[in-house]
């Protein structure tokens, strides 16, 4: 019959856990002992620090303004909000960034007589979807964490009034420029003109409008000259064909009869005339009486004939001196005629004395308007030189309304900062943290007891799987 002997499964277990749960249970007693005196030393060691909060704030809307200048132009001045040139550039990671150089905190260092290691740098926190930025300071006493927060928005503002300034004096060199060149621009515009009124003797629209208004009264009186030298002529022609005598030999006429020495010799040639034709009516024309007489008349005719010519400066036959010029007769119509040879002269020298008007008007009406031909290219001229001028007057005008307004408006490029938040007087340290150390070390405690307990089972369960391998049941 066979036998089995039944070898223990476990027979090494004491073997397998002697020594080795001792020194499991020392290594976890000595980190938890390792972490809680950290924290104590921690607390005990690290000297407080308080901390001074305080908050500022950017403004986020932009700022505009326009002038109107009356007959010259609009100049308008816009400032826009520093978050609306880009949604991924932010002014406050720019004030960040000047806050912590190195001239600003040494400068807020030196108000306190603190090197700039003792003085530390700020910490800041941008909140998002805000405009506004928080900012911390460390101190190693409450009045002194106070303290650093005033002395750096001081030092923080001073900076931003340098370069505010700074940008000022620029802007300001560069529209200088540009109004020196307006001025230039302005004063040659202005040069011009005046040179030109000068020389053309143009100097305003009214001129022209005075001119054409002379013209128009010129050509007025004309055709008023012209109607009336044309009924003037007419009645010319009418007395002309009634005496049958044409109006320079009415004028003649006159010229004679008001002579005294042509109206005697006149009246001598007709008292010789009539008794010569007497004489030979009783006497035989050889008759010495009748000779004497003939020749009586004879030089009455010759002077007669000489005076006439001399008076009408042409020839003349006796019978027009006579007949035709003779302006008085004897019968009953000698005083109508007479009447019609002065209605004649008249006329005539009305319709002459009107020609003449004509004439007259007429060079003036062509020497105005040829002035006014020329004029009116100098007025193109003159209205492109004033328009020269406007346009130089906005200009200038403009660009010294905007560099007023721009002088205005100081925080362009660096906005002006508002404190929403006065740096805090703290009242309790905020290093070290005893409730952070006690809840590190408690929750280190909890994870190092639990590693090091995993790490026993794990060494554990190794060692009796080997040992299985080695020791396997014997059989009888």
């Amino acid at each position: 019959m066979t036998k089995y002997i039944e070898v223990s499964a476990y027979p090494g277990k004491s073997i397998a856990n002697q020594g080795r749960w001792q020194n499991y249970l020392l290594l976890g007693i000595a980190t938890n002992l390792a972490l809680w005196v950290s924290a104590l030393l921690y607390i005990k060691l690290t000297p407080p620090s308080y901390t001074s909060y305080s908050a500022v704030s950017l403004p986020g809307g932009g700022s505009n303004a326009s002038l109107s200048i009356p007959n010259i132009g609009q100049a308008s001045y816009e400032s826009s909000s520093p978050y609306s040139a880009s949604a991924a550039l932010d002014p406050r990671e720019n004030y960040k960034f000047l806050a912590e150089s190195e001239p600003v905190l040494k400068a807020a260092a030196e108000q306190l007589d603190m090197s700039l290691e003792e003085f530390g740098k700020p910490r800041f926190k941008v909140v998002p979807n805000t405009t506004v930025m928080s900012v911390e300071f460390n101190g190693a006493t409450p009045e002194e964490a106070h303290k650093k927060s005033i002395v750096f928005y001081k030092a923080f503002e001073s900076k931003l009034n340098q370069l505010r300034s700074q940008e000022s004096v620029q802007r300001e060199i560069g529209s200088q420029v540009t109004l020196k060149s307006s001025q230039k621009k302005l004063e040659i515009a202005q040069k011009r003109l005046s040179d030109y009124k000068a020389r053309s003797g143009l100097n305003s629209e009214a001129q022209i409008a005075d001119l054409t208004s002379n013209i128009e009264q010129l050509r007025r009186q004309r055709a008023e000259i012209v109607a009336q030298q044309q009924q003037a002529t007419a009645r010319l022609r009418q007395l002309s064909a009634n005496l049958k005598v044409s109006s320079d030999q009415a004028t003649d006429a006159f010229s004679l009869q008001t002579d005294q020495i042509f109206q005697q010799n006149l009246k001598n040639y007709s008292d010789a005339s009539a008794a010569l034709v007497v004489l030979e009516s009783k006497f035989l024309p050889d008759h010495p009486t009748v000779v004497a007489e003939r020749a009586k008349r004879d030089a009455a005719q010759q002077a007669l004939l000489e005076r006439g010519q001399s008076l009408l400066g042409r020839p003349a036959s006796l019978e027009n001196l006579i007949s035709q010029l003779n302006v008085t007769t004897n019968n009953s119509n000698g005083s109508s005629r007479e009447t019609l040879y002065q209605q004649l002269v008249t006329v005539q020298s009305e319709q002459k004395g009107l020609t003449a008007q004509a004439q007259t008007i007429d060079r003036q009406l062509a020497e105005l308007e040829n002035r006014l031909k020329n004029l009116a290219q100098q007025q193109t001229t003159l209205d492109a030189l004033k328009r020269d001028l406007q346009v130089a007057e906005a200009v200038f005008s403009s660009t010294l309304t905007r560099l007023d307004l721009g002088k205005s408006n100081a925080f362009g490029s660096y906005p002006l900062i508002q404190l929403v938040t006065e740096p805090t007087l703290p009242d309790s340290p905020s290093q070290p943290k005893k409730t952070y150390a006690f809840l590190g070390a408690a929750l280190g405690s909890i994870f190092a007891t639990t590693g090091i307990v995993l790490l026993w089972q794990r060494d554990r369960r190794r060692t009796l799987m080997r040992w299985r391998e080695e020791k396997p049941l014997i059989y009888e």
